[in-house]
């Protein structure tokens, strides 16, 4: 017998009134989660002097009952005996290393026990059926000393709450509700609305709901985030009462600000922007420099607040201008899906489209939606926005976006204000791109001849090659196109920086070409266990399918027309085993472009030719 049971007999034998039914019931309770039938619960539970408890225990569905309708409760003389066997069942049943455990003894505030599951290192943040922790747990029944302790072996003060309602959890579980409100009410705490979502409520949330100043203090020196939200869309401030607790959490939220933006400052010192894309982004440099240059201006406080910062990428199709909105969005916001906000242009080419835009005006069809673009600012307005091909779209939508452009504000159909002068825009077109590309080309003649036939190992072999777009050539070519196109020098003029694409040179052709061929071999290896190889010549040879009006685009359609059909036309023939090595080399041909074969690994040395193109 562990000491657990002993101290479970004395406590229950102990209490008197309420808190006696309840310890006795959950004495039975345990036992039930052991025996399993309700025959062996009814026979202990017939001295149980309350009505309540025993109408808990008779809704508590954990088991498969197996007893006749009528279940009688025959009388016991107390009790004391339901404790004391419940006690004798804790110590013959359970095993020192339940996870279980952890939850009940947090609920009942049971310290030594908390300190004793620690030590068989079970997992702290473990989670309840119905979602919640230990540390939740605790903190909402107030138990501080078992919070310091489960702090100390490591529990997360971040972890939200996966319980939202009876009803919704009933349905997600396929559970009674009856049983999910016992659980939440018995295991959890009583003290809540069963009607409220508590989703994504934190351990911090819990312990500013019971106003408790100690949890706080303890969960806030441990790192909890005092502005983290919940599903609602609530930090732990809402919930606060006025008094010493808000006053704490205020004073938190400027520390905790103040600790978040010299962390991010010394990342970024660490691991610049223009490296991350870099990563990220084959070439374009001088893109990538004077995107990351505004964006430093902007996190360092050193622009115009009063004004958004607007960009317009312009180069031909498949260069890279989306990837690279994308990725500052990934850099810019965590949760990317909500940060990050693309509108297709070519989706509002008519006037009366504009009302998709920002919302139908009052009395007109769809009134009560809101815009595409309103609503999705309305939930993040330091969001990146992606206009793509700008171009496309009426005038009409282009003269709402001079106001969001000149003051960081935007209208609605309904007259609402939204306030978004913190938020990223960023257009792309295709206007002026052969010109773009002709005058690169251009640019790029007298390198391209040393560097043909030096492949590109690394993205640092590409800065080298790098060309810049004259001044000249950008306001005699580019600006009157721009100008013929959009038809108003107000809205370039709020254009902060227009950003230029240039084609791809060999090298960096030749990089594009190996990324392509590195995902296939991947695939290759997860889908059919295949190990695939190629030759310098081979990469080589598929450069020759770049076409500068379709960008990256082409050299993949080159790779799987030239490299994936002839692997699916083996595989489909059998010729290629499971576990295989292949070799993808180059066969010349004096008729027309080199053919495509491949190898097969051996250890003869042989290479046996399976497919040509």
């Amino acid at each position: 017998m562990n000491d657990q049971g002993f101290r479970y007999l004395r406590n229950s034998c102990s209490l008197r009134g309420r808190r006696g039914h309840m310890a006795v019931a959950w004495c039975s309770f345990l036992i039930s989660r052991q025996v399993r039938r309700l025959s062996c619960i009814s026979s202990l539970c017939g001295g149980l002097c309350s009505r309540r408890v025993r109408e808990s225990i008779r809704r508590m569905s954990f088991w498969s009952i197996e007893t006749p309708a009528r279940t009688r409760f025959e009388r016991v003389t107390g009790p004391s005996l339901i404790a004391a066997l419940s006690g004798l069942a804790l110590c013959a049943s359970r095993s020192p290393g339940d996870e279980t455990h952890l939850l009940l003894a947090a609920r009942t505030g049971h310290l030594d026990e908390v300190r004793r599951l620690m030590q068989y290192k079970l997992d702290v943040d473990l989670r309840h059926a119905l979602g919640w922790t230990a540390l939740m747990v605790a903190a909402m029944n107030q138990h501080g000393k078992v919070v310091d302790e489960l702090l100390a072996a490591g529990a997360d003060p971040n972890l939200g709450d996966e319980f939202e309602n009876v009803q919704k959890m009933s349905r997600k579980l396929q559970l009674h509700s009856l049983d999910v409100l016992t659980s939440r009410e018995s295991e959890f705490s009583d003290r809540l609305n069963v009607r409220a979502s508590f989703a994504g409520c934190s351990a911090l949330h819990y312990a500013v709901l019971v106003n408790n100043e100690q949890i706080v203090r303890l969960l806030l020196q441990a790192g909890a985030n005092p502005f983290q939200e919940n599903d609602m869309g609530h930090t732990p401030l809402e919930y606060a009462k006025p008094g010493v607790v808000e006053q704490l959490l205020q004073e938190h939220q400027i520390k905790y600000r103040e600790a978040e933006r010299r962390r991010a400052a010394e990342e970024r010192r660490l691991f610049p922007l223009e490296q991350r894309l870099k990563q990220q982004i084959v070439g374009q440099q001088s893109a990538i420099t004077i995107v990351a240059a505004t964006i430093r201006r902007k996190e360092n406080g050193w622009y115009d607040e009063e004004h958004p910062l607007v960009f317009l990428f312009l180069g031909s199709s498949g260069i890279g201008k989306t990837e690279l909105a994308k990725q500052v969005a990934k850099y810019l916001h965590k949760d990317v899906k909500k940060g990050f906000i693309r509108m297709d242009m070519s989706e509002f080419q008519q006037k009366h489209e504009v009302s998709k835009f920002i919302g139908a005006p009052p009395g007109y069809v769809g009134y009560t939606e809101g815009g595409q673009l309103t609503e999705k600012l309305i939930k993040c307005p330091n969001a990146v926005v992606l206009f793509d091909e700008v171009e496309k779209a009426h005038p009409d939508v282009l003269t709402a976006m001079l106001q969001l452009f000149d003051e960081g504000r935007l209208t609605d159909g309904k007259g609402h204000t939204i306030e978004c002068k913190d938020a990223l825009f960023i257009m792309t077109s295709n206007l002026g791109s052969e010109e773009i590309a002709e005058h690169a080309l251009q640019l790029r003649a007298e390198t391209e001849s040393t560097t043909r036939h030096q492949p590109a190992n690394s993205l640092d072999d590409v800065q080298a090659e790098n060309v810049m777009i004259s001044r000249q050539f950008k306001e005699k070519v580019i600006r009157p196109i721009l100008k013929e196109n959009f038809r108003r020098d107000e809205f370039l003029g709020r254009i902060n920086e227009i950003v230029y694409f240039m084609p791809f040179s060999h090298s960096e052709l030749l990089l594009l070409v190996r990324r392509e061929l590195q995902a296939w071999a991947r695939r290759a290896k997860q889908k059919h266990d295949i190990d695939l190889r190629w030759c310098r010549d081979v990469e080589m040879a598929l450069t020759d399918g770049y076409n500068v009006h379709y960008g990256a685009r082409s050299i993949k359609h080159e790779v799987e027309r030239r490299v994936v059909n002839l692997l699916a036309a083996a595989y489909e023939r059998d010729l290629i085993p499971r576990g295989c090595s292949l070799r993808v080399a180059l066969e010349p041909s004096e008729r027309g472009p080199p053919a495509f074969r491949l190898e097969l690994g051996s250890n003869s040395g042989c290479a046996p030719r399976l497919l040509d193109t």
